[in-house]
């Protein structure tokens, strides 16, 4: 019976020092097509892209093809924006120019559901999509890049 004090103490302070040595990795953005050969993340550009809009006076009806960036749209794991062209008031491309997530499985979700949201904006030719289950927090920031490269277009 005197044993299981010393070995609940004993147990305790292990526990206790493996917590103060815990430590984790930093965390560093990774752009999407970023990682080498080896797993390793090269260097992700925090530049954001540039961004071609469509003078304040351009008809929304006009056919003439016109691209927007959305604003950068941070979530729970990253940063993300959407880029839009559109002729007329038809959606015909949509691509993400910046993706930076906190850590790979973050990455991998969110270029797992990119493609899938991409083909939602195409069907309902607007920002009103369905969320990707399993990847809510990039599917609402997809989203609002998205309404605003739409608002930048004057595409409803």
């Amino acid at each position: 019976m005197k044993r299981a004090p010393l070995l609940v103490l004993a147990g305790t302070v292990a526990g206790f020092v493996g917590v103060l040595t815990f430590h984790t990795r930093p965390v560093s953005a990774i752009s999407p097509g970023s990682a080498q050969a080896g797993g390793t993340p090269a260097s992700a550009s925090a530049a954001p892209a540039p961004t071609r809009t469509a003078p304040a006076n351009a008809a929304a009806g006009s056919s003439r093809v016109r691209t927007a960036t959305g604003q950068a749209v941070q979530f729970g794991y990253g940063v993300l924006d959407v880029q839009v062209t559109a002729s007329g008031s038809h959606i015909t491309a949509v691509s993400v120019t910046n993706l930076q997530t906190a850590e790979p499985t973050s990455q991998q979700i969110s270029e797992q559901a990119i493609p899938m949201l991409r083909s939602e904006v195409l069907s309902a030719q607007s920002a009103n999509i369905n969320g990707i289950s399993g990847a809510t927090f990039t599917s609402q920031a997809y989203a609002q890049s998205l309404q605003s490269a739409l608002d930048k277009l004057n595409v409803k």
